[in-house]
């Protein structure tokens, strides 16, 4: 057993990287774990403080004389941060890393922000007298003093603010009115908030009987004490969002709260906004755009108990909310609900954990879930509710699949098949909308020489460089950054052109089929500024222009009652990925761009431009089968033992040094092997009862910022075995790391590395 535990004493967010190892009493030994709130003597007077246990040990870290004992398990509540605590060592355990990592990450702002605060004026007379005090002033030509109580008979408690400025009253004029003890000037504290002022006006939709069976349903366990794990498969437009608001607002009376989480800022407001009008500044919002100060502000107002509902990305799942009744996941599919950082977690199993401990409700939501969600629908883990009708009445558009093959040889060049033409043409023509969608950004995929074949490749990564409009070639991984070359490096050849399919170049091309047209273009590149998502969104839902171009970010979960046409541009792109996720991508991809259709009372159209309109994806796609999808993707996953079938761990070790890289992979390849008794070079083993080692061989990009980059991979049955792995490779990197090399783990990885 463990005899010494290290512990945080002060969970303030700026001290995250100082623990103290404090002595396990042998009558605590069987108790004390990870994540465990603990009372501990402190300081020189030794006063008694809570702390929390980050790690456990059987060696002293200093001279054993000067270590302290625990004194007690702290018993008395489980606060937020205790909670949070919890997950930490949970993640640390079952994603790697450190546990200040895994700390860091799950406290969800570093540093304390500067307390704000206001002045209100309090009119201490009553109204009579102020209209009496008021008559007066004017009287004696104070008509500063006459405005400022003409005011106040009218709203007895105003912020400062409004009457200096808006009223136009000096300091002075107040200061004196104080002085006469007509009022009183006083400071209160008070919050950023990122929503105040939005309109509340709300038209409350019906909920149609599945909606409300849905509900009840969730609601009647969490009420009878056993709140569960759901999925809600439901088709684009059908109204899985009223589903949320309702399950929100039942917990809201029931003093519970709900955090909903959204894949994309991009969805931030049309999602918000709807909360807004039924929550008001009972539930807010946090994101990576927002201030430190807004971001710790909403933190604290969710900590006092002043939010119902907090709504934002992956992190928002670390609201510290003491009365959790249920967390939703909107579009649970979404790639980026898998972190890119040390640790790799997953925010649908770290809410399966955080829920279970809490017993709180878990409610995941989409129209193509991820296979794992409905892996686990099917074996039972999650109750399976379905939506299969649209809100409107509608129904789902009309797809037509257009094989750019057949576009070129019959003399079509352009970007944009004979269908897409026409129909965007009619749209424009009936005063509707259309939205372009393409898997890229930028101008062109590569920059390549005609003559030699040369590609122009960034420096520092593995990557090819991409070309914008203002002529220069980018590297999307490390910004490196060249004046696109009028010649080639390589053969001096003046031939060097550009794959041309990005968000610039459509954009370019609409203009020229329409001139007319008013166009958007929403990506990476338009989006960086603070509010530019909403302000897109906005002018785009005010139908401000005809037609929104741009990348991933909208197709999902927008509601556009005027976008009849969708075209969606090299439909396959997302199918050479080199992933063995890249069909289940695509599926999700084009069905829900292909939802962004009819979404209003008109019918919807949808072209897939594709030059692989037989590939299974495209084809169930083009159909809107999820299920004829589900069932022909989970053979080939159960037949290759990809995930869910199995589990996988990746590997990624990266190394300034290629060689001192190469030699540590194959070191860990090695461990993998000892450790599930596999002997045999390669593909070690073939059952994967016992496991499947795969590699080490360079990543899918081979250098990026100058560090090589090697990939190893290990499936097995049992998630416990990957977990037994990683920590004797973490173990080995602990003692024998090689200077300038670092490595990651990931469990059932979402993307190769």
């Amino acid at each position: 057993m463990a005899k010494y535990a290290d512990i945080i004493v002060d969970i303030s967010h700026e001290k995250l990287d100082r623990t103290f190892q404090y002595r396990i009493p042998e009558t605590m030994e069987d108790e004390i774990a990870a994540g465990s709130a603990v009372i501990v003597p402190f300081g020189r007077g030794s006063r008694e403080i809570k702390g929390y246990v980050t790690g456990l040990s059987d060696m002293p870290s200093c001279d054993e004389s000067k270590i302290k004992n625990i004194i007690k398990i702290d018993r008395d509540t489980v606060s937020p941060e205790n909670s949070l605590v919890m997950t930490a060592a949970w993640m640390k355990r079952n994603y790697g890393g450190t546990m200040i990592q895994s700390l860091k990450t799950v406290i969800p702002v570093k540093d304390i922000q500067k307390v704000l605060k206001k002045k209100i004026i309090t009119l201490l007379i009553d109204q009579d007298a102020a209209l009496a005090r008021s008559a007066y002033f004017s009287s004696k030509h104070q008509l500063a003093k006459a405005r400022a109580l003409d005011a106040l008979s009218e709203e007895p408690v105003l912020p400062y603010e409004l009457l200096s400025r808006k009223k136009n009253i000096s300091s002075s004029t107040i200061q004196s009115l104080d002085k006469d003890a007509i009022i009183s000037i006083t400071e209160q504290e008070y919050f950023r908030n990122p929503v105040k002022g939005m309109d509340r006006d709300e038209i409350r939709n019906s909920l149609s009987d599945t909606q409300k069976d849905i509900i009840d349903h969730i609601m009647n366990d969490s009420e009878m004490g056993h709140p569960g794990k759901y999925l809600i498969h439901g088709i684009t437009g059908s109204g899985k969002t009223e589903v949320y608001l309702g399950i929100a607002e039942r917990m809201a009376a029931d003093g519970k709260q709900t955090i909903v989480l959204i894949p994309e800022i991009a969805l931030t407001y049309q999602t918000l906004l709807r909360f807004y009008k039924r929550f008001g500044d009972r539930v807010s919002v946090v994101n990576s755009t927002m201030s430190k100060g807004e971001k710790y502000d909403q933190f604290i107002r969710a900590e006092k108990g002043d939010l119902d509902v907090i709504i934002g990305p992956r992190s928002a799942l670390f609201t510290p909310f003491s009365r959790l009744g249920a967390i939703i996941i909107d579009e649970e599919h979404e790639t980026s609900y898998k972190s890119e950082t040390c640790p790799r977690y997953h925010a649908r199993e770290t809410a399966e954990e955080i829920t279970s401990k809490r017993e709180a409700a878990l409610i995941l939501g989409s129209a193509t879930p991820s296979l794992e969600a409905y892996y686990r629908a099917m074996d039972g883990r999650y109750h399976l509710f379905e939506m299969n009708e649209r809100l409107t009445g509608g129904s789902l558009p009309k797809v037509a699949t257009i094989d750019m093959r057949a576009e070129l040889k019959g003399g079509n060049r352009s970007i944009f098949s004979f269908r897409l033409q026409t129909l965007m043409k009619e749209c424009l023509e009936r005063g509707e909308q259309a939205m372009l969608f393409i898997n890229r950004r930028g101008v062109a995929g590569f920059i390549s020489c005609r003559s030699c074949g040369h590609v122009m490749k960034c420096p520092h990564c593995d990557v090819s460089l991409t070309e914008h409009k203002n002529g220069r070639l980018i590297c999307h991984y490390c910004g490196y950054s060249i004046p696109k070359p009028k010649v080639c490096p390589e053969c001096g050849s003046p031939y060097i052109a550009g794959f041309k399919v990005g968000t610039e170049q459509i954009e370019t091309e609409v203009k020229k089929m329409l001139p007319r047209a008013r166009t958007l273009r929403m990506d990476a590149d338009t989006t960086s500024r603070k509010g530019s998502y909403e302000k897109i969104i906005q002018s785009f839902s005010d139908g401000e222009a005809d037609i929104l171009i741009g990348t991933q970010m909208i197709v999902k979960g927008h509601d556009f009652p005027n976008v009849t046409v969708v075209g969606i541009l090299a439909a396959d792109l997302s199918l050479n990925s080199g992933d063995y996720r890249s069909g289940e991508r695509t599926f999700q991809l084009l069905t829900q761009a292909a939802g962004r259709a009819g979404r209003g009372n008109r019918p919807g159209e949808v072209v897939i431009q594709t030059y692989q309109p037989d590939n299974y994806a495209i084809r169930f796609a083009a159909s809107q089968d999820y299920k004829g999808f589900y069932f022909q993707e989970i053979g080939y996953r159960e037949l290759l033992d990809y995930p869910p079938a199995a589990h996988m761990l990746g590997i990624l070790i990266c190394a300034a040094d290629e060689r001192r890289g190469s030699s540590f992979a194959s070191r860990l390849a090695a461990i993998s092997r000892d450790v599930l008794g596999i002997t045999g070079e390669g593909v070690a083993g073939m059952d994967i009862d016992k496991g499947i080692i795969i590699g080490p061989a360079p990543a899918l990009i081979g250098m990026i910022k100058d560090q090589y980059r090697f990939a190893l991979y290990i499936k097995h049955s049992d998630h416990e075995a990957l977990v037994r792995v990683k920590d004797v490779c973490e173990n080995e990197c602990v003692m024998n790391l090689p200077a300038g090399v670092y490595v990651q783990y990931d469990f059932d990885p979402i993307r190769a590395f």
